[in-house]
């Protein structure tokens, strides 16, 4: 059974799309830009827009019933490669602590919805 989930804890899509799916024990996230879920304004910066990603995120896992320790996957697109260690310290500032951090993925590419230019999406497995 698939399954269409959102929470008031993320910010509004801007498009059609749904923020997360549960597929049996497996949730996948829309990709997941820096918007501020209050005013739905953008985050401007690779290391500030991960962060914020990463707190909205945080912020939604009890309303699916997730935890850090469930997700198992992540894909990080970003439009400034160059500026990846940046990217990689907001990163490590929330998973340095996981005793089995999950797989990651990160790719340059030349755009990303509404001018972000970090997007991350992710998967859980419980």
């Amino acid at each position: 059974m698939i399954e269409a989930l959102s929470s008031i804890n993320l910010p509004k899509p801007r498009f059609l799309y749904t923020p997360l799916i549960k597929a049996g024990p497996f949730y996948k996230t829309a990709g997941m830009v820096a918007l501020d879920k209050d005013t739905g304004e953008l985050s401007c910066g690779a290391e500030i827009e991960t962060r914020k990603i990463l707190n909205n995120l945080i912020g939604a896992l009890p309303d699916f019933s997730l935890t850090l320790d469930d997700l198992i996957s992540a894909t990080i697109f970003t439009t400034k490669f160059e500026e990846f260690p940046a990217i990689n310290k907001a990163w490590e500032d929330v998973f340095d602590n996981q005793q089995r951090p999950p797989t990651r993925t990160a790719v340059g590419v030349s755009a990303l919805p509404l001018g972000a230019s970090v997007e991350i999406e992710f998967m859980f497995y419980r």
